[in-house]
């Protein structure tokens, strides 16, 4: 009797005929884990930056000497439209909602990774730097922007999941997704600006990662200016289960980054993202 087909290309090769000799369990497992795997995300979302304005740049030193050389570079990573909410959207559930500008405020009841999060007895946690206090729902406040906090416009989401954030402790939350303010994520302020406030708070995320098999995704909303019309951004991830100095040069948007994470989290995939590739090659 033969194997069924996803069995036997995962045995990439092997006889799948009667009779044939199986490879040892641990060797299937080595197949498995070349794919996404881990047991949490965190997730740092940077602005309106170009990809060559901070990979390579002298004004983003903790980036480029520090952070990529511990995980993976994405040399082919895309935002899907300009400007930045239907960016946030998408990343968050799969879909621009219909959101073509910076509209706030919006609601929605759709799917999105958090939601489906909670129905699989699961957690997220969303993060905002300058926030006025946890659980708020205003479009603006000081140096703190809702249209950059995607969960706080979805019925779906309870207000307790929207927390101010004050720099990462013991993660509690399957799932936690960090905005910076509006200076820090070097949409009001310069790209050293950003960088500094990335080499303080992204150390103890990632030596929480190192003992928890978590993994760190640090990208941008979208590409402004786009100095090659392909909306190219930087994505770099870190944590045990990526390759140190990895490079990648394959084609992937916000779509794939969400459906990575989903298969990482094992929830299912929401809408557009279910088509996209999730991200390879870059797996221990």
């Amino acid at each position: 009797m033969r194997l069924p087909v996803f069995l036997a290309l995962l045995l990439s090769g092997c006889v799948a005929a009667s009779g044939s000799q199986l490879p040892h369990a641990s060797a299937v497992a080595d197949v498995i884990r070349a794919g996404p795997h881990g047991s949490a995300v965190t997730i740092v979302l940077m602005e309106n930056k170009d990809y060559n304005l901070v990979v390579g740049s002298s004004q983003a030193p903790y980036l480029n000497k520090t952070l990529i050389p511990q995980g993976a570079l994405l040399e082919n990573s895309h935002a899907i439209t300009h400007p930045s909410e239907p960016n946030y959207l998408a990343l968050f559930s799969g879909s621009t909602q219909g959101v073509t500008g910076d509209q706030c405020p919006v609601s929605f009841g759709a799917t999105n990774v958090a939601s489906e999060l909670i129905a699989a007895d699961k957690s997220f946690a969303g993060y905002s730097e300058s926030m006025p206090r946890d659980g708020y729902t205003g479009c603006y406040s000081g140096l703190y922007a809702r249209k950059h906090s995607p969960w706080v416009d979805f019925t779906n989401v309870p207000p307790s999941d929207n927390l101010v954030y004050h720099g990462f402790g013991a993660s509690v939350a399957t799932f936690v997704w960090i905005t910076p303010n509006l200076c820090h994520d070097t949409h009001d302020c310069a790209v050293k600006v950003g960088d500094k406030w990335l080499s303080k708070n992204l150390p103890p995320i990632i030596a929480w990662n190192k003992s928890h098999a978590g993994l760190l995704i640090l990208t941008w909303d979208e590409a402004d200016p786009d100095s090659n019309g392909q909306n190219q951004i930087a994505t770099v991830l870190v944590g045990p289960m990526v390759k140190p100095e990895a490079k990648s040069m394959q084609d992937v948007n916000h779509y794939s980054v969400l459906h990575t994470i989903e298969a990482i989290l094992k929830v299912p995939c929401i809408s557009n993202d279910c088509t996209a590739p999730q991200i390879k090659g870059i797996w221990q």
